[in-house]
């Protein structure tokens, strides 16, 4: 027998996986009981838990690494002040200290860290350096895994980012802005461009587009008619005189969410709307905190559909200059990160780096909100949260600042923080991931061995 044969509800009878439709869209719901979860949880007993999802999500330039590394070590160690921004998510993740990207350094190449950075966090792979159409990487962890589970869920994988696409260009130091603006990579030459607008990611989550229209106007003006929801309500209150009292309630908290994220979107659409002369994409709030935390949401539910267990999402491009009026910070963040020891520089560093482990918070705090039988959305997926540099000031690419979370079906316990050997490659961890999720794969870049979190 194949321990790690598949056992989720897509391998089953297709009513244990309910799909509404209406309209050009498709409303995958999330598990419910009454079309066969028990089922498949007793079955799970024999087997590892599917489906089990993972999530890559990258931070940049580095952190202010007195305020962020803890003290100690094993569920003892010490919260950093910068970690007790998450303070109340300790038992929800690990603090992976000791990992390196290699590849991120010079190797002769000169300047770059910033794209290589980027380049090497998924891959573990030497970038080329070239401005060129002449790029060259590597396959990326997650597109590893969706080449082999991706053709279980409707979308293989998801790619998301604040800073829109790049493929082309010359960005850091003579290298591609490819290397720099893409996470993912389906091989060593084909960037995975991520989606930075929450509109189109949610019309791709609930198939529209094709049938909803040819033009942008005509999809908006559909929009305008009918929400998502309005779509299948009927087939929706049919459901709900189906199922048990429990999967109610699962489909109007799942409902209540689309639907929220539907007005967040179209709140920030008609805030746009009213700018005049600027031209911004659809659907992008002004807020960054609001449009990390609408991607997160999005995030959480192509993952508690099942519509892909795969996603990688880039909350800021390595080398950004975005600056934060609203924590106080009006400073670019990459100038920032060159600090030379200025105390007020290293301090507003440590604010940037306490809003952006607020944001994984809180999508640590949306993925426990979603219950899958006796365990969680969190409890059935593996995330991996941090960047390829630890000090910009020094760009040195080891000891990097990594937060594993997820309880991998079962077999990861947090609230600790583990000491490695120095300069353990990263792809090390995502060797051991691969390995969770079913995966053969003998190394992922620059690999030596699989690192086990138990």
């Amino acid at each position: 027998m194949n321990p790690f044969r598949d056992t989720s509800l897509a391998a089953h009878s297709p009513s244990r996986r309910h799909v509404l439709r209406g309209l050009g869209t498709v409303m995958t719901l999330p598990f419910l009981e009454s079309f066969g979860f028990r089922a498949f949880a007793a079955e799970a007993k024999k087997a590892p838990v599917k489906p089990l999802r993972a999530a890559w999500l990258y931070i940049p330039n580095g952190v202010n690494v007195n305020e962020w590394f803890p003290t100690g070590e094993g569920a003892d160690y010490t919260l950093s002040n910068s970690l007790k921004a998450i303070e109340k998510n300790r038992g929800d993740f690990t603090v992976m200290s000791g990992l390196m990207q290699d590849w991120a350094h010079s190797h002769g190449n000169g300047g770059g860290d910033h794209a290589r950075a980027v380049a090497t966090f998924l891959t573990g792979c030497q970038p080329k350096k070239t401005a060129g159409a002449d790029i060259h990487l590597g396959i990326s962890v997650d597109q590893i895994a969706a080449q082999k589970i991706g053709h279980l869920t409707r979308l293989p994988s998801l790619e998301l980012s604040t800073d829109g696409q790049r493929s082309s260009g010359k960005c850091d130091s003579g290298y591609s802005c490819a290397y720099q603006f893409n996470l993912a990579w389906k091989n060593e030459t084909m960037p995975m461009a991520p989606e930075m607008d929450p509109r189109l990611v949610f019309e791709r989550l609930f198939g529209l587009g094709s049938s909803a229209g040819n033009t942008v106007e005509g999809r908006r003006q559909q929009r305008m008619q009918k929400s998502i929801l309005d779509t299948v309500l009927d087939e929706a209150k049919s459901l709900q005189t189906k199922v048990s009292t429990g999967d109610r309630r699962k489909i109007d908290e799942y409902f209540a969410s689309v639907r929220d994220i539907e007005m967040r979107i179209e709140r920030a659409e008609q805030f746009k709307t009213q700018m005049p002369d600027v031209k911004i994409p659809d659907g992008i709030p002004d807020s960054y905190e609001e449009h990390i935390r609408v991607m997160f949401d999005l995030l959480v539910l192509a993952f508690q559909t099942d519509t892909t267990r795969i996603g990688t999402f880039m909350l800021a491009h390595d080398g950004s200059n975005r600056s934060f009026p609203e924590i106080g910070v009006p400073d670019a963040h990459h100038y920032l990160s060159h600090h030379q020891s200025d105390p007020q520089k290293l301090e507003k560093i440590a604010r940037i780096d306490q809003f952006y482990l607020r944001q994984f918070g809180y999508f640590l705090d949306r993925m426990k909100a979603v219950k899958e039988g006796d365990r969680t959305l969190l409890d059935n997926s593996m995330i991996v949260f941090g960047g390829a540099i630890c000090d910009g000031n020094r760009h040195n690419h080891n000891n990097l600042p990594i937060l594993f979370a997820g309880g991998g079906n079962g077999t990861i316990r947090h609230g600790k923080r583990v000491m490695l050997k120095t300069d353990t490659p990263m792809t090390n961890l995502y060797l051991g991931m691969l390995d969770r999720m079913g995966v053969p794969a003998e190394r992922v870049g620059d690999s030596t061995g699989r690192l086990e979190i138990s």
